[in-house]
């Protein structure tokens, strides 16, 4: 249980903190910037599809090292995780929430995509839009949440990250342990009781 996996923590909580600041950047900065300057929605769409479309390297990068991370950290951490009372629930949440936030990222960047085309003067974006036709309104409601919903959730699992590092503490761990213990044989006479 004491094995260090610094590589792995790295890769997660660096690859979270670009997907959490980034989004959350995007929503305030480019986003607020685009509709300050922008004027029309078109003008607005063309300026805040051009940032995001700067970022979307970067963020898939960040996203998939951030998985990467996450996988391995479950793989080090399985016997915890079976053993320890709490651990499986708060990593359920955790894969919830990951899964919540990878589909409304990717709902985003398309909804974004689709409007920058139909905003776009390029005839080749222009033969995009006609093929992936958008309802401007419904798309700006729809990314107006998103804009929101993207770092309200990869924020929640930095607070499940925070949960998981306590969960890792020696005391947390050994009072863990013997908590499932009691779970399974609730009805074993077990000597003595652990406080925190």
């Amino acid at each position: 249980m004491s094995r260090r996996n610094t590589v792995l923590r790295s890769l997660h909580d660096v690859g979270l903190a670009a997907w959490f600041g980034g989004s959350l950047m995007g929503a305030v900065g480019l986003n607020g910037a685009a509709r300050d300057e922008g004027g029309t929605w078109a003008t607005t769409a063309r300026i805040a599809g051009s940032g995001w479309a700067k970022w979307s390297p970067v963020n898939a990068a960040a996203v998939a090292t951030h998985l990467f991370g996450s996988g391995g950290l479950l793989a080090a951490n399985a016997p915890r995780v079976a053993v320890q009372q709490g651990v499986a629930a708060s990593t359920l949440a955790k894969t919830v929430l990951t899964g919540a936030a990878l589909g409304a990222t990717a709902y985003s960047r398309v909804l974004g995509k689709k409007m920058e085309w139909a905003a776009s003067s390029d005839p080749q974006d222009a033969e995009k839009a006609a093929k992936h036709p958008v309802d401007t309104d419904k798309a700006q409601r729809h990314l107006a949440c998103m804009q929101w919903a993207v770092p309200a959730l990869t924020g929640g699992l930095i607070i499940l990250n925070a949960l998981h590092g306590e969960q890792q503490r020696p005391s947390e761990q050994l009072h863990g342990v013997w908590d499932r213990a009691r779970a399974l044989a609730p009805h074993m006479s077990l000597p003595g009781h652990l406080t925190h």
